[in-house]
């Protein structure tokens, strides 16, 4: 009597010529075949990476991050009066506390905060800065 068929693989013994010691061990071991689907894991940075611009999120995790680097960036003094809103387009507006402070920045500090924005976070990122009551 004939050991009955599973497909092309065999229970009680028979195996492919190609299989290889080890795999017929798990075959043996497991009592089913190997599976041979492929992997379709993805690292959660992937899908992120993926996901983030699709959402709108990357730009607002951009002006976290400038927010957070803000004090470094312009010193004490400015950032007690000044604090970046939000990046639109490649220019980052800046809240700021009275309109002397806004002529101020404006004239003098504006292209000293502009090359150290954009020494920290590229030039792409930070094309120009407006400062806004």
């Amino acid at each position: 009597m004939a050991a009955p068929r599973h497909g092309a693989d065999d229970f009680f013994g028979r195996y492919p010529q190609k299989w290889s010691p080890a795999k017929r061990v798990k075959f043996e071991w497991r009592g089913l075949p190997e599976d041979t689907r492929p992997d379709r894991a993805t690292t959660i940075g992937d899908v992120l990476g993926k996901l983030l611009p699709k959402l709108g999120l990357d730009i607002r995790i951009r002006e976290a991050d400038i927010t957070a680097a803000w004090v470094g960036i312009v010193g004490e003094f400015i950032a007690n009066h000044s604090q970046p809103e939000r990046l639109v387009a490649g220019t980052l507006m800046i809240r700021v506390i009275q309109p002397s402070v806004r002529y101020e920045l404006d004239r003098t500090w504006k292209p000293q905060i502009i090359a150290k924005l954009r020494e920290q976070f590229g030039e792409k990122i930070i094309r120009d800065i407006k400062f806004i009551l």
